[in-house]
């Protein structure tokens, strides 16, 4: 049985192709099953459709509050029966409730090195606070905003003359080889939240998860 992915996004969705390409050179053995956007205008929902994918729209904009919200996006992505929910650009924060229904299936990547700059912006305080290493995260979410139990991260040098959108496309770069690999480590059965936090070929890993380099990725 295929490994069945649900992918929210609220953009373009770059990680969302990162994703499609990956399964189509037979790099992820897994299948996209849906596609939710909480906006009709992502470009992602254009990348899906071209890809064949069942695509939806839940609009917050629809719903008077986080819990009504959240709920209509369940009942839109429970009939695609995920093995795993992967956010990817998804600008909302999530309720306690959708968090629990999906705890140990939900994902998400993060363009820095966390625990360092949380929420977002990430880019731009990176170079404002003079980090010598930038880089991407992915992580299982919890309630606790960009704070779940950390999988792996893909460090980048940030150079002497970068700019938010120079450090911004190496990271990209990064997230773009980062989530698939994560998602085939899901797919293969490899990578699991237990009580004791996430754990790889059974074992636990450390609080930074696995430290990728340019040469493993």
């Amino acid at each position: 049985m295929n490994h069945r992915i649900v992918v929210l996004i609220s953009g373009g969705g770059s990680n969302l192709q990162a994703i499609l390409d990956a399964m189509a050179e037979g790099r992820l053995p897994a299948e996209v099953s849906l596609v939710v956007s909480n906006r009709s205008d992502a470009g992602g929902l254009d990348r899906a459709r071209t890809a064949g994918v069942p695509t939806a729209v839940v609009s917050h904009h629809d719903y008077p509050d986080r819990e009504s919200f959240d709920q209509a996006l369940i009942e839109t992505i429970d009939p695609a029966k995920p093995h795993t929910v992967a956010l990817a650009g998804f600008m909302r924060i999530l309720t306690p409730a959708f968090v629990a229904h999906y705890r140990g299936r939900l994902l998400n990547i993060h363009p820095s090195l966390l625990p360092r700059h949380r929420g977002l912006h990430t880019h731009s305080r990176a170079l404002e606070e003079g980090d010598e290493e930038h880089g991407c995260s992915v992580h299982f979410v919890t309630e606790e905003l960009d704070g779940g139990p950390l999988v792996a991260q893909a460090p980048v040098p940030v150079h002497a003359n970068d700019t938010e959108a120079s450090l911004s496309k190496r990271v990209g770069e990064r997230e773009h080889q980062l989530y698939p690999l994560v998602l085939r480590w899901r797919a293969e059965g490899r990578l699991l939240l237990t009580e004791n936090g996430a754990e790889l070929d059974g074992e636990p890993l450390g609080p930074g998860g696995v430290q990728m380099t340019a040469d493993s990725l």
